[in-house]
């Protein structure tokens, strides 16, 4: 790190005392049994989230994706999503007790997973900010798949640090940092015969514009680019809470893209038939998604404010 680069005495101070409660929620998170721990998480969230600014997006993308419902269903979904957000985060510290127990992680077509680390297959895993999402790379990784999971790493380092060092704990190991650097290392990874986890489901600034619920959005290319340059299949997976930390990870039918020619085009196509995976998704388990995040492009929420 250059002297430029260097956090100030502050930012640092700050940085150290994040990571210290970020260590004292673990070690008491660690103590409890893990529904009581979910329970917690779902409590405090699902009181706090509605107070703050992040309850308008929240709301402005219900009304985007469901503008039919009534204000009482509106209302409805937004508390059983921010109990479901808090349940995810209050869940994060024991993820490795939650995997430990073969009662709390159902898999749904587990053997495609077998058939892809028996076959050494490359493949592509798509998915999205479904419930506990960190549960599907422990089970691609569990799986005996050797696949680079995505990720963005956090602003604090030490934080950062934690993190990862948490999800060593349940055997994810292999991971691609986001951006330039994590493109390229996943194209060296796909050439090796690996295979790629991506999340898709995010605002991608200068992505392909597609439809998610009838409204174009920006949307990362890249899992359909590599998809069609590696002539390889998508294969989309989703994680379904089945009663507080009791978990049914999906592995759906591949996505497989049609190859024209027209390079432009066929990744458009792409991007289409995973966004419209995405939205079926959505619509059948609406309070487990990630509302919080402006998904849209920013003039939608600035019209909403209005």
């Amino acid at each position: 790190m250059t002297d430029s680069a260097r956090p100030s005495l502050l930012q640092d101070l700050a940085w150290r005392l994040e990571a210290f409660a970020f260590d004292v929620v673990t070690f008491l998170a660690r103590l409890f049994p893990i529904d009581a721990v979910s329970d917690f998480g779902a409590a405090v969230v699902g009181v706090l989230g509605p107070l703050t600014s992040t309850h308008r997006v929240a709301a402005t993308n219900v009304r985007i994706a469901f503008p039919d419902l009534s204000r009482e269903e509106t209302d409805r979904l937004l508390k059983a999503q921010w109990k479901a957000l808090g349940r995810w985060a209050a869940e994060f510290p024991i993820l490795d007790k939650i995997i430990a127990d073969p009662s709390r992680v159902e898999v749904v077509n587990g053997a495609r997973l077998e058939a892809i680390a028996r076959n050494h297959e490359s493949v592509v895993f798509i998915s999205g900010h479904f419930s506990s999402m960190e549960i599907m790379p422990a089970v691609i990784i569990h799986a005996g798949v050797t696949c680079q999971i995505t990720y963005r790493a956090t602003n604090n380092p030490h934080v950062d640090a934690r993190i990862r060092r948490s999800r060593f704990r349940y055997g994810v190991r292999l991971f691609a940092p986001k951006g330039g650097d994590g493109a390229r290392e996943l194209i060296r990874a796909l050439g090796r015969g690996e295979c790629v986890a991506l999340m898709n489901d995010q605002k991608f600034n200068g992505g392909v514009l597609a439809p998610l619920f009838g409204v174009d959005c920006h949307t990362a290319p890249g899992p359909s680019s590599f998809a069609l340059r590696f002539g390889i299949p998508l294969v989309p997976m989703s994680v379904q809470r089945v009663h507080k930390a009791r978990f049914r990870v999906v592995v759906h039918e591949d996505i497989r893209l049609e190859d024209t020619g027209d390079r432009n085009a066929d990744i458009a196509a792409g991007v289409r038939r995973v966004n419209a995976f995405m939205e079926a998704r959505i619509r059948d388990r609406p309070e487990e998604w990630f509302w919080v995040h402006k998904r849209w492009p920013n003039e939608v929420y600035r019209r909403d404010r209005s």
